[in-house]
């Protein structure tokens, strides 16, 4: 037993992920087409994606809210953690990319689980009804990440599941001159997670940093 933490090391990240389920020809096959189509390669993880089933599957989860589609990759992998009734309502704003993931939602074991909505989170997520969700997962542009979150706690049940993805700013949280734009839009999100009082939330070292929260009832 440890009274200290372990520091997780690069080798550390690649020990986890040797030792996760990783992805099946499906959505290998769904990759390989989102890098020929010119989507960003930007999809979390298959080890995240495992964690986050097992989250969704932990908390009974039945009606997941998802901004940021991008190919569908997470969209999907959150869909076959539900029980057949359960619902994936994920938000995409680039029409390409919603094409794009239509269409291998439609090709999936998970057709009927998954719809997305076209449009901006900002302009989608007011129409969303109060408690009318289970989790969120929030993996799209970081300056709306607030407001993201905002409607977030409104939609999700007592006891809801929110998830947040990169919290490690894409590998440059700590750099002190970060070359990515939206490195202090995360920084500034961190502090704000972190200061909500209804939610209780960690950072989970898994992926690029993924916030793990639950409402409080």
């Amino acid at each position: 037993m440890s009274a200290t933490s372990t520091r997780v090391s690069e080798a550390h990240f690649a020990y986890l992920a040797q030792r996760t389920r990783g992805d099946d020809d499906f959505l290998r096959e769904l990759k390989a087409a989102a890098k020929q189509a010119g989507i960003p390669e930007i999809q979390i993880a298959p080890e995240q994606a495992s964690f986050m089933a097992i989250l969704l599957r932990l908390c009974g989860a039945r009606e997941v809210i998802e901004v940021g589609t991008l190919a569908g990759y997470s969209a999907i992998t959150m869909a076959r953690a539900l029980p057949p009734q359960g619902r994936v309502r994920t938000i995409e704003f680039a029409p390409a990319h919603a094409d794009f993931a239509e269409a291998w939602i439609a090709r999936s074991d998970v057709a009927g689980r998954v719809e997305v909505l076209r449009g901006a989170g900002a302009d989608v997520l007011p129409g969303i009804e109060d408690d009318s969700a289970d989790a969120a997962f929030l993996d799209a542009d970081k300056r709306n990440y607030p407001l993201y979150l905002e409607h977030s706690l409104r939609i999700l049940r007592p006891g809801g599941l929110v998830l947040v993805d990169n919290a490690f700013a894409f590998g440059q949280l700590l750099d002190p001159t970060p070359s990515d734009g939206e490195v202090g839009a995360v920084r500034a999100f961190n502090d704000h997670m972190a200061r909500q009082s209804g939610v209780d939330a960690v950072i989970v070292p898994i992926g690029d940093g993924l916030w793990v929260g639950v409402l409080n009832d």
